[in-house]
Order: C-alpha cells, then structure tokens, then sequence
C-alpha cells in the first residue's frame, strides 16, 4: 500500500475564479500563445507521419498485424478463423523465471464453442529474446508461424516455406 501523500485539485469555472481578475479574460494553459516564462506552445518533437513518433507498443502490433497478413497471402481465409492478441508477459512468468524454466514467446489457444483459435504473442519476452542478433519482426513471425502451426497440426515449414531464414526488412 502507498504510504505517501496525495492531494485533490478542484477546478472551479464559477464567479469565483474570475473574481481575481475581472479586466483579463480567463484562459487555459492551451488558449495561450505563450507559457508564463515567455516561451510558446511546443508542437511535437517528431511529426505524427514519421517512424520515430510510434510506440514500441504500436510498432509491435503493426509487425503482428504484417506476419497475419503475410500468411493471409498464403493461406487465404483459412487465417481469418484465428485471432492474433498480444499480451505484455506471458502468465506465470515470476514462477517461470525462478524455476529458470524456457520463457514462451507466444502460445497457441485451440477453439472453443463460440469463440475462435486464438495465437497470443507475448511483447515483452520476444523483445528480450530478439536482442541485437535478430529483428524484432523475424522473430514476430516465426513465433506466429509456429504456434498457427501447432493449432493447424503441421510442420512450421509448411505453414510458411520462408520460415526460419532471415529475410532483411
């Protein structure tokens, strides 16, 4: 449990704060031209339309979003019976990394009544296991192609003939 302090701030828009200034017109940090050390409003550091300005987060949802594709181009509707999740860890890991037991990279859900097979990538440990030596969106791709693989009951290479050597982006 926090043990710190905490506050509440209250933003009132009734006569009250405008009682301070009846002459100056009222305005918000955003209505401003300029901030009270006489800078002005700063836009973004990188434009909206560059690589740079995306998250790793939102990166690593394009390159599931990619690999899904790739294999769409290969298997054509049989992939739009799987859904693709990324999840941030896989569950258990705690235990998983004190038994110094393999972390997984992804897993592969079966179907059930009412909802479809299911491949989860896990984010953070195929960062880690990619480090310098692969790209991140390889190994993306090959830990989706096995686990399709595995709900499907064939080879990875099956799946994807490509599977297994390094394509450069």
């Amino acid at each position: 449990m926090f043990q710190g302090s905490s506050f509440r701030v209250r933003l009132d828009n009734d006569a009250s704060a405008t009682a301070v200034s009846s002459d100056a017109p009222v305005r918000s940090f955003r209505q401003r031209r300029r901030n009270r050390h006489g800078r002005g409003l700063r836009g973004d550091v990188i434009p909206p339309h560059l690589a740079g300005a995306r998250t790793r987060a939102e990166r690593f949802d394009e390159w599931v979003l990619e690999s899904a594709q790739r294999l769409e181009r290969l298997w054509g509707e049989r992939i739009q019976a799987y859904q693709f999740v990324v999840e941030e860890i896989p569950p258990g890991l705690e235990e998983l990394a004190r038994s110094g037991g393999p972390i997984p990279l992804g897993a592969g859900t079966p179907p059930a009544p009412n909802r479809p097979a299911v491949i989860t990538v896990y984010r953070h440990a195929v960062e880690t296991a990619a480090g310098s030596l692969l790209p991140v969106s390889e190994l993306v791709h090959e830990v989706i192609v096995e686990q399709l693989a595995a709900l499907m009951g064939m080879d990875p290479e099956t799946v994807d003939p490509a599977y297994g050597r390094f394509r450069p982006l």
